[in-house]
């Protein structure tokens, strides 16, 4: 029988991360896309109160969420930043493959130094010419001894300079190409590691962006996750958890941009009416709060089969970030449109829900590569 009740765990979940939000998020939003810096004096308040890491298990500093409780937690993230909340949830996508794939003895090294230093890890599989197309990795990890040699050049590393440690994607074998690309824990202050400034962008500019480069870089053969050639599987099975957080920050933005574009338009007079009163108006309004609707949905379907080990996953990973981030898109590009002149300054703060909108669309694989694997899918069945 089909119920969409959550439990009072779940209740208290949202309650617990809306809350933060509306106290440290949303006070902070403006000013950190003005400064385009990391938020930490926000993400060691996260780290006090109990909202980092919560997909990950509690021996491991988390709190055992499953992948729905996380989605109902990111869409709060998001309801506040976007680019703030992915400064917390790019953490999780980093650790992930350490969580699924790493030896014990591993995950209890860097997931003990995380929490003690209360600081953030970033994910390192973009390159230059190996974006969406991550078979196409050219950096490598040469194994010589009892430790491997990273050379390469990493892209779009979100939390870069702010991480205490990284995951690297590298190929062991250049003959092999992407059949030997693996996973391995590098630490960000490892000699040979450059750090370039971070990248200058539209939105999410709380959220940090780095190229990396790689010069003769030594780790010891221990810090490899999981297996040589397994690296692929790897980040796949990542994507599979993470795209749905995308999708739940999409969602949290479009409910907010929807709210202030709601609230305004109730209050905005003309012609001696509230303009919300104006079909035209009325009609942008229903239409929003349906789509949000329905994007909430897809997201909690695609979480809820994860964690009944459904079939299908990659395809509904894929479709809910597909599909909440391009409703996100729509909803906040009307908000901005139904507030008129209003709504394009920077005092309401929807021209930026707007702008980090964008961006959703583009990272844990474009929305033309989110079709491309559901076409796959499908055409399977």
């Amino acid at each position: 029988m089909i119920d969409f009740s959550l439990t009072s765990e779940q209740h208290e979940i949202i309650e617990k991360y809306r809350d933060f939000t509306n106290r440290w998020i949303i006070p902070n939003s403006l000013k950190y896309d003005d400064l385009s810096e990391f938020p930490w004096e926000i993400v060691k308040a996260a780290y006090a109160e109990g909202i980092m890491n919560g997909p990950m298990a509690k021996e491991f500093g988390g709190h055992d969420y499953t992948l729905l409780d996380s989605v109902l937690a990111s869409e709060e993230l998001g309801a506040g930043c976007i680019g703030i909340g992915i400064c917390i949830d790019a953490n999780t996508l980093a650790l992930t493959p350490l969580y699924l794939a790493a030896t014990d003895e591993l995950k209890k090294k860097y997931f003990g130094l995380i929490n003690e230093v209360q600081g953030v890890a970033a994910y390192c599989l973009t390159e230059p010419n190996a974006g969406s197309d991550v078979q196409s990795i050219k950096t490598t990890a040469i194994k010589k001894g009892d430790k491997y040699i990273i050379n390469g050049h990493k892209r779009y590393t979100t939390n870069g300079e702010a991480s205490t440690f990284l995951t690297v994607f590298a190929i062991t074998d250049p003959e092999k190409g992407s059949r030997s690309l693996t996973a391995f824990l590098v630490p960000t202050d490892t000699p040979g590691v450059e750090m370039k400034p971070h990248m200058r962008k539209m939105g999410q500019k709380a959220s940090v962006q780095n190229e990396i480069l790689f010069h003769d870089v030594e780790i010891p053969a221990s810090n490899i996750i999981g297996e040589e050639g397994h690296g692929f599987i790897i980040a796949m099975k990542t994507f599979d958890r993470t795209r749905t957080g995308v999708g739940a920050l999409s969602v949290g933005n479009a409910r907010a941009a929807y709210e202030t574009a709601k609230n305004w338009t109730k209050n905005r007079r003309q012609f001696g009416q509230p303009i919300s009163a104006n079909q035209a108006i009325a009609f942008m309004l229903a239409d929003m709060a349906t789509k949000i609707e329905t994007a909430r949905l897809m997201v909690w379907y695609a979480a809820w089969a994860y964690d009944h080990d459904k079939k299908k996953l990659n395809k509904l990973s894929a479709m809910s970030k597909l599909y909440a981030s391009d409703i996100g898109m729509e909803v906040t590009t009307d908000a901005v449109q139904a507030m008129g002149g209003e709504g394009y300054t920077w005092d309401f703060g929807v021209e930026k829900r707007m702008r980090d909108a964008k961006l959703c669309q583009i990272y844990e694989g474009t929305n033309q590569i989110q079709r491309l694997v559901i076409s796959k899918n499908i055409l399977r069945e």
